[in-house]
């Protein structure tokens, strides 16, 4: 059987960056057996406006990650679903090697390994710091391409609806049902803007503290308080 991708990109807000984003799942799929599906959390769908005419799937959904990508795979028709974050790019070769990884039939899922597109010392340390975790946790973060078979998927009933952790929460159903996970060494890399913004230590010792907090329990409604 030909395995079929299908890419689908939760947005917000991202008009800026879109086109972009777009342009870079082309080359990676080069024409081959992929589709797709962006979902638009805005009712106005101010993101997916800027992509008539691309080929592109489009739909809107309410706001919230896990609901939007949940959307998105409802529409898929793909036999593999990569979740890629609008300001998150793949490497060269991603899809034949998502290919070869889950043809290979003892993987569920998996993800690759986390950088951040900056020179900045400590946010180089931040991505070593992140790849690390998750190679040993096996449990990767939604910004590292987060790629599962869709029955598994569906078998799981999706991400949760919840405001923030939906990524790590669907990773962690996935390990507690003894789905084997692969971190490939191939390296996704994700924006530093949230960085940028926030300041590099306030950013990263925030997001440290919130995943410490989910793991002790702490409801996802209440953690999203501290993350805007």
């Amino acid at each position: 059987m030909t395995e079929r991708i299908s890419i689908i990109i939760p947005v917000y807000n991202e008009a800026a960056i879109i086109a972009d984003t777009i342009d870079h799942v082309t080359r990676l799929t080069g024409g081959k057996a992929c589709e797709c599906i962006v979902v638009d959390g805005t009712p106005e769908g101010t993101t997916i406006s800027k992509l008539r005419g691309s080929g592109v799937t489009t739909v809107n959904a309410r706001k919230g990650r896990g609901h939007q990508m949940n959307r998105g795979a409802s529409m898929a028709t793909g036999t593999i679903l990569l979740f890629l974050h609008a300001d998150t790019t793949l490497p060269a070769g991603a899809m034949e090697h998502i290919t070869a990884v889950m043809g290979d039939g003892r993987y569920a899922g998996g993800a690759f390994d986390l950088s951040i597109l900056s020179k900045n010392a400590w946010l180089r340390l931040v991505a070593l710091v992140g790849s690390l975790r998750s190679r040993i946790t096996r449990i990767p973060y939604g910004d590292q391409g987060i790629f599962v078979r869709r029955e598994v998927f569906q078998a799981l009933d999706g991400f949760r609806d919840i405001p923030i952790m939906e990524d790590v929460d669907f990773m962690r159903r996935l390990k507690a049902r003894r789905h084997r996970i692969h971190i490939t060494g191939m390296k996704a890399g994700t924006s530093p803007r949230r960085w940028e913004e926030e300041g590099y230590v306030f950013g990263t010792l925030r997001n440290w503290t919130l995943m410490v907090f989910y793991l002790l329990g702490m409801k996802p409604e209440k953690l999203a308080r501290f993350y805007k």
